[in-house]
């Protein structure tokens, strides 16, 4: 009989609910070993959930019932635990993105690569049944090559979410929108159209917020298949509606909205697949289910057990971070950049 596969969880923040309830979804299978944080959440999390409250992060490292780490911490709170249960052989699981800056991100996939455990990261809107839909179809050729894609993030957050201590700040977050919210959306856009070759960009913060980091970000890109595209990414876009993404393929134009995909057949015909979902695009950033969450887990999990990288993996948080890096840097030189420039 397959033992239950050990998890420990640092951080019980604000993104912390939706994993709380998915595992509680998948015990006994998976089952959390102990619940840390530096504050009182850790114990709130615990009480709620019947999970048990650790000691310290290092009395979970060295736990031998542990194989993984659940990581949600901030992002200024990850490469210590990280280098701590990859050292002692656990894989990783992290909250996005993996490292505040590229440079950080890619630190914290050598741990893991260094110390042979997997790396999996939660861009768990590639677990919607409109995305899984559209990646397969994508991958069996059905759409045709694809042509252009658009990725629009029109979402807002109310200053008093930026009035949080170091939320949209580049010591503790290491940006704005870009790597705290449209990331998301990036991720899954890669996951479907392959890596970006050149993007020209333009990030600012609006007067409609009092942050450091930009809450506003546009780029034109070209893809290394030949196909063309754009990304709106913003907070400031009252009162916030659903992300979307399209793609404009030979065959069909397929966009996904709110975890549904709508396929527009050249020939007349249209399919939808999926159900209309909250978000978190508007005033309450948790407005969406924990399914997707249970599912990326159990991958996770599953991948973890066969020895194999899981999806999302530390790869492909590193796609789209260095995209991110490339929009911020052709903003602050005015000029296109080709990924893969220093």
């Amino acid at each position: 009989m397959t033992q239950p596969f050990g998890i420990a969880v640092i951080g019980a923040g604000m993104a912390a609910t939706p994993h709380a309830r998915a595992l509680a979804d998948l015990a006994p299978d998976i089952s959390v070993r102990g619940v840390w944080t530096r504050g009182d959440s850790g114990a709130a999390m615990a009480a709620e959930y019947g999970f048990p409250l650790a000691d310290s992060a290092e009395a979970l490292a060295a736990d031998p019932t542990v194989d993984a780490l659940l990581l949600l911490t901030p992002p200024d709170a990850r490469l210590d635990p990280v280098r701590l249960f990859a050292g002692a052989g656990k894989h990783v699981l992290c909250e996005k993105p993996i490292g505040r800056t590229l440079a950080e991100a890619e630190e914290v996939a050598a741990l893991c690569a260094d110390a042979g455990v997997q790396l999996g990261v939660v861009f768990q809107h590639r677990y919607r049944a409109g995305s899984i839909a559209l990646r397969q179809r994508l991958e069996a050729g059905d759409l045709g090559a694809l042509q252009m894609a658009r990725a629009d993030i029109p979402w807002w957050r109310d200053q008093s979410y930026y009035d949080a201590p170091g939320r949209g700040t580049m010591a503790r977050d290491g940006g704005g929108v870009l790597i705290s919210q449209a990331i998301h959306t990036l991720d899954l856009m890669l996951s479907l159209t392959g890596p970006v070759a050149t993007v020209q960009a333009l990030a600012a913060t609006t007067g409609l917020h009092d942050m450091e980091c930009e809450d506003f970000a546009t780029a034109g890109m070209r893809f290394a298949n030949g196909a063309v595209g754009s990304v709106f990414a913003t907070t400031a876009a009252w009162p916030g509606s659903a992300e979307s993404i399209r793609l404009d393929c030979s065959k069909c134009v397929a966009t996904l909205q709110s975890g549904t995909l709508r396929l527009d057949w050249r020939d007349g015909r249209t399919e939808t697949v999926g159900e209309e979902t909250g978000t978190g695009g508007g005033a309450d950033p948790m407005a969406f289910p924990h399914d997707w969450h249970r599912d990326l887990i159990a991958g996770f999990v599953k991948a973890a057990r066969a020895g194999r990288a899981p999806d999302p993996s530390g790869t492909d948080a590193l796609t789209a971070q260095r995209l991110i890096d490339a929009i911020l840097r052709s903003s602050e030189t005015g000029r296109a950049i080709h990924l893969g420039d220093t």
